[in-house]
This record gives C-alpha cells, sequence and structure tokens, in this order.
C-alpha cells in the first residue's frame, strides 16, 4: 500500500512539470470571452476609486469651512381691504411691514479670527442685515461687510476665533479638464451641497448675478466649469483635487445647463492683500468706465483701432470730469498700450496706480486721436 501511494505521488509529479513545459503560456485570461479586457477593467475600476476618495477627502476637509449666508429685513407691503367709509364700495390701501428671513447664499471662511469671502451680489442690500450660519449649525450675525468696488466680491466679519480657513490656490495653473468641486447652498435652502465636475473654459467674460438678490455686475476673466451650480450657490468654493480654492461660484448661464462660473481665487488673493495694507478697507484708483475690449480682428473688420471701447461713463467719475465719453476707445494710459489680444485692460493699468495719480490716456474718437489727463479717485464701496 505505501509503495502504491509513492507511485501515484510520482506520476502527479511528472504529470505537474509536463503540463508547465507543454502549455507555459496558459493564462486565466485565454477562457475569458474575447472582449473582455481584465487589464482594462482593473485601471478603470482603480481610476473610479482613486476620483471618489479625492472627492471625498477633499470634501471632508472643506465642509467644516464652508457657511451659509442669510439675509433678514422689514419689507413694506400694502394690501386692500374694503372701505366701510366709502358709500360705493370702494377699496382702501392698508400699508404693512413684512419680515424676510432667507438663506440666500454661500460663503467660505478666509481667517481664523472671522472674516468670511462671498459675492459682493449676496450682500448687495445695505438696508438688511445678515447671519451666517456654519456647518456645525453655529449663527452669526454679520457685524461688518466690506465691498469691494471693483470686483463681485465682499468681505463680512464675524465676532468668532479659531476658525478654520480654506487655502488659496493658484489659478494662474489652472487647464481645461482638470478636476473641480463646488460647495454651497443651492437655492437658499440644501446647505453643503456638493457637486463636482471639471474646468471647461479659462478667461470667460460674463454678466453674472442671481434672482435671489436682484443684482448684477459684468465680470471678466472668469473660469466656466460643467460642476452643477445654482442661485444660491454664489459665494461658495471651488476647490482643486488638493482642496485648495481657486475659485468662488458666482453665477450660471440661464441659457443653458452645466454652465457655471466662478471668480479666479488669485483675484481673492490681491483682494486679501489689498484688504490687509489698508488695514481692513478697500482704498483703490478707479477711472470710472465700462468698457469692452477690441482686439486686432474686431478692430480690422470695423475701422476702428483697438483698445478699450467705452460703454459707459460713470457720473461724477474721473474719466467723466476728464470728458471721456461713450463710443471713446481708450487706445493708451501712460504710454502703455490697450490691447484686445491679451490681459493688458484699463482695470489692470489702474490697478498699478494710486489714488490721486493723474495718469495720461489717449482715447481714439470718431477718427480722432485725443489725450486727456485723468487724476483717479477713491473707488466707492
Amino acid at each position: 500500500m505505501k509503495r502504491l501511494l509513492i507511485v501515484i505521488a510520482l506520476l502527479l509529479l511528472v504529470a505537474a512539470i509536463a503540463d508547465k513545459q507543454l502549455f507555459p503560456q496558459l493564462k486565466l485570461e485565454q477562457y475569458l470571452p474575447k472582449n473582455v479586457n481584465t487589464t482594462q477593467n482593473n485601471s478603470s475600476t482603480q481610476t473610479v476609486v482613486y476620483e471618489e476618495s479625492v472627492i471625498t477627502k477633499v470634501v471632508e476637509e472643506s465642509l467644516p469651512s464652508v457657511v451659509t449666508v442669510g439675509i433678514s429685513k422689514t419689507q413694506a407691503q400694502n394690501y386692500y381691504q374694503i372701505d366701510p367709509m366709502n358709500p360705493f364700495g370702494g377699496l382702501r390701501v392698508v400699508p404693512t411691514q413684512k419680515s424676510i428671513e432667507a438663506n440666500i447664499g454661500s460663503g467660505f471662511i478666509i481667517s481664523q479670527d472671522g472674516l468670511i469671502i462671498t459675492n459682493k451680489h449676496v450682500v448687495s442690500d445695505t438696508t438688511a442685515t445678515y447671519q451666517i450660519l456654519t456647518n456645525d449649525n453655529q449663527k452669526y450675525n454679520v457685524e461688518k461687510i466690506y465691498r469691494d468696488p471693483l470686483n463681485d466680491l465682499a468681505i463680512l466679519k464675524i465676532n468668532a476665533t479659531n476658525l478654520k480657513p480654506l487655502p488659496l490656490g493658484d489659478s494662474t495653473k489652472l487647464k481645461l479638464g482638470q478636476l473641480v468641486i463646488a460647495i454651497g447652498t443651492p437655492l437658499g435652502e440644501f446647505k453643503n451641497t456638493v457637486t463636482q465636475g471639471i474646468i471647461s473654459g479659462l478667461g470667460r467674460g460674463i454678466t453674472a448675478g442671481s434672482p435671489l438678490e436682484g443684482y448684477v455686475e459684468k465680470l471678466d476673466n472668469v473660469i466656466q466649469t460643467d460642476a452643477p451650480i445654482n442661485p444660491g450657490n454664489s459665494g461658495g468654493p471651488l476647490l482643486n483635487s488638493s482642496g485648495k480654492v481657486i475659485g468662488i461660484n458666482t453665477a450660471v448661464a440661464a441659457e443653458g445647463q452645466n454652465i457655471g462660473f466662478a471668480i479666479p481665487s488669485d483675484v481673492i488673493k490681491t483682494l486679501m492683500d489689498t484688504f490687509n495694507k489698508n488695514g481692513g478697507s478697500f482704498e483703490r484708483p478707479y477711472i470710472g468706465v465700462r468698457y469692452q475690449l477690441i482686439d486686432q480682428r474686431t478692430a480690422i473688420l470695423n475701422k476702428v483701432v483697438q483698445g478699450a471701447y467705452v460703454t459707459d461713463v460713470i457720473s461724477g467719475s474721473p474719466a467723466d470730469k476728464a470728458n471721456i465719453k461713450p463710443d471713446d476707445i481708450i487706445t493708451e494710459i501712460d504710454g502703455q498700450a490697450i490691447n484686445g489680444d491679451n490681459d493688458q485692460t484699463v482695470a489692470k493699468l489702474i490697478a498699478t496706480k494710486k489714488v490721486g495719480d493723474k495718469v495720461q490716456v489717449k482715447i481714439w474718437r470718431k477718427g480722432q486721436v485725443i489725450t486727456v489727463i485723468v487724476t483717479l479717485e477713491t473707488a466707492k464701496q
């Protein structure tokens, strides 16, 4: 019996060796259908799992720093009732006051000592009071609002300490197709809503605002994303895969789907630098024109010059005092050309100046070149 077992073992060993020599390339894939690619499936699964873990990690770390902005105000409201003193049964107006409280936007913490960033259009009503609701349901009154006169941004101050600020990323290094995550309170109702998408476009120009706040403003050089953004998301952060803020959610295109916009984080950095240097204010020079850049192709087609086409002049502004008019084309400021083919804009050149500086502005008006001197003033908040 013992000899029989030894023989059987030897036969099995020989068979195993022969099998390995005769079929060295035999693999599991040979027994699978030809259209099944296990390497590709494993790669796809790993990509999905990786992306999911990135998003959940960013959200988990960022949520304590994202806030909801609420508004409180008293609004006049009239209703009608039958006038008992009118023999013809007429109606009379009864004036009343209606209290309004609602969540209208989002924001995020920018400093440990209670500074919060949001959109200016979220807090545009200067007659109202505002509140901040944090992720842990703590409620704070907004004690002071600093509205940026040049961008759709505002800084809110609350009485709080030891808050967790969100880090700011570098928006100059963004690439199309890059993963982004948006957090906010869409429709003023669904707090801590998370959406994800990619960067769809850079350097866009839009007219931004929200029906919840009744405010619109023209913005240049914004980020386009397909991450779903809705009214109420305004002011919330747009984050990269490292959890850094690369934009502040600002607007959504009403005519399309999955077309949202955000102000780049570098604009926020400039805002904070100005705010800190001026001891908590936004004293910035301004010229007082709204304009549209004209590139070389547009200039040739319309037989005009390149520059900044003035669409509107603010009454009482430095430009108005210097007799700059709508339909003028600003071509130079202090010898530096305004070029519609790059980022050399009026706003950027004026931002390098100081309040009180006198700048030489060259304009093109109906075929004539005119030079005016503009004295820069403080932009109104």
